[in-house]
């Protein structure tokens, strides 16, 4: 990566995915940063909420230059390759984020890259660091716990920002200008569940979905890929009309993060030991089913079964009520917007699910470009919910932030690229979360503009960034 253009942001990236930087464990690179900058004799502060701002002072004849803000997050999303599939451990608190560069991109190895949001962090550095450039007060903010709440922003101390003009460096293709983004909100599902023996002449089955893709729950709702935790209920419910109500649902677990579609999911069940055969062909069946469905789009699915150990199944009541939530609550794309054509307006991700011995909880994240859209597509999951008896909170509340076609700095950077690259840059909105509504909230004159470098991947393993 040293040996990267322009090596005055990619050795920031090399730190980046050298020192770990899971959400709500920031402070190692914070401290790191903040550090670094102090050698520098840049202005620092961390405020309560934990994000790291930093100040350099205008460059000379450039004092009253407007003031700019440099805006990115120092949390990554933290998802590895499962052993099983050709990953290997992977200590997201502890070890360095191994990488490779091939055909013009840097590649994570069986890891989330963290190029989202690390890239925008390495920019904003190799900014304050460059003396060669002209610029008026520059002003860097770093925030944390983005993917996992938001509450660095949501925490950002009010009046503590100087400038009222923003670089949000968190948007993932290069070329496009963002004005805007969805908000959203996370969906909790709990429920008690009650247990009874195993019953006689059942044995124990473990049902697995696993090699799919994964993605960004935002920017890759849209594109058919596969959700572990759907097709487990799927294939589920499929052997349970085989065995004609016979399953009997021992344990159910699938994801690790709510922002991430799902890539493995797995369930012990019971089921009459006659029947492990015909089980075994229909798993077979819906395997070749699934791939055809998915084909050219998440074709590493696989669909397994087998031997298991149990001596407690669900009660036939709870084994009903949460199969047919999980089969019935809306899930990946509930509407398109109307006023930008291909843009996702309203979806939601079955991110985490997980039945123990006595508790069954699920983690859903509903995203909408309109506040009535995200309220009305989490009443709608809620209810499904509520009506199997399961209690729910919605809560992680953050705005969406609103297009303003009419910015001055959308004006400037548009003209900026169009002399730079002899092409006019797109301008978007993403359905993805940024942190502009939450600032802009606070900061109500701020004028802001998203962009960033192209990503693939993000949020999955094997996430990748053009180079």
């Amino acid at each position: 990566m040293n040996l990267l253009e322009p090596t005055i942001v990619w050795k920031h990236f090399q730190t980046l995915c050298t020192i770990p930087r899971p959400s709500k464990q920031e402070d190692a690179i914070r401290d790191h940063i903040e550090a670094w900058a102090r050698r520098r004799k840049l202005f620092t502060d961390v405020d309560e909420a934990g994000n790291l701002l930093i100040r350099k002072a205008a460059s000379a004849g450039h004092e009253q230059r407007p003031g700019v803000v440099m805006q990115a997050h120092l949390d990554m999303v933290c998802q590895a390759l499962d052993p099983g599939a050709g990953g290997a451990p992977h200590n997201f608190s502890r070890d360095p984020i191994r990488t490779e560069q091939r055909d013009g991109w840097l590649h994570a190895l069986n890891t989330t890259l963290g190029a989202d949001n690390g890239l925008g962090v390495a920019l904003a550095l190799g900014a304050l660091e460059d003396e060669t450039l002209a610029h008026g007060p520059l002003e860097v903010l770093l925030t944390v716990d983005e993917e996992a709440g938001m509450s660095g922003a949501h925490g950002l101390r009010p009046g503590w920002l100087q400038s009222r003009l923003m670089m949000n460096l968190d948007t993932e293709a290069w070329g496009e200008f963002f004005l805007g983004c969805a908000g959203g909100c996370d969906v909790h599902v709990h429920r008690a569940v009650t247990r009874e023996p195993l019953p006689d002449g059942y044995r124990a089955i473990e049902i697995a979905v696993g090699g799919l893709r994964g993605g960004h729950s935002g920017c890759d709702i849209h594109l058919g890929l596969g959700n572990a935790n759907r097709l487990l209920v799927a294939a589920l419910r499929e052997i349970e009309r085989e065995l004609a109500g016979e399953l009997r649902l021992v344990t159910l677990s699938g994801g690790t993060a709510r922002n991430a579609l799902p890539r493995d999911a797995k369930a012990c069940v019971a089921i009459p030991a006659p029947a492990h055969s015909r089980v075994e062909t229909l798993v077979a069946h819906l395997q070749k089913k699934f791939r055809q469905e998915l084909a050219g789009k998440d074709d590493g699915l696989t669909l397994s079964c087998h031997e298991a150990e149990a001596d407690r199944v669900l009660i036939r009541g709870d084994q009903d009520a949460l199969l047919a939530a999980l089969e019935a609550s809306p899930y990946g794309v509930y509407s398109m917007s109307e006023d930008f054509p291909g843009v996702v307006a309203s979806s939601n991700n079955l991110g985490v699910v997980d039945l123990d011995d006595a508790r069954f909880s699920a983690h859903l994240m509903v995203r909408s470009l309109r506040e009535a859209g995200l309220q009305e597509l989490a009443e709608k999951i809620a209810v499904v919910w509520r009506d199997k008896q399961c209690q729910v909170r919605i809560d992680g509340h953050y705005p969406g932030w609103t297009p303003d076609p009419a910015s001055p700095l959308l004006a400037l950077c548009q003209g900026v690229f169009r002399d730079e690259f002899a092409s006019d840059a797109s301008v978007q909105v993403i359905h993805a979360g940024l942190e502009c509504g939450i600032i802009n909230a606070k900061y109500p004159d701020m004028d802001t503009v998203s962009f960033g470098p192209t990503i693939r991947g993000a949020h999955a393993p094997g996430e990748r960034v053009e180079i």
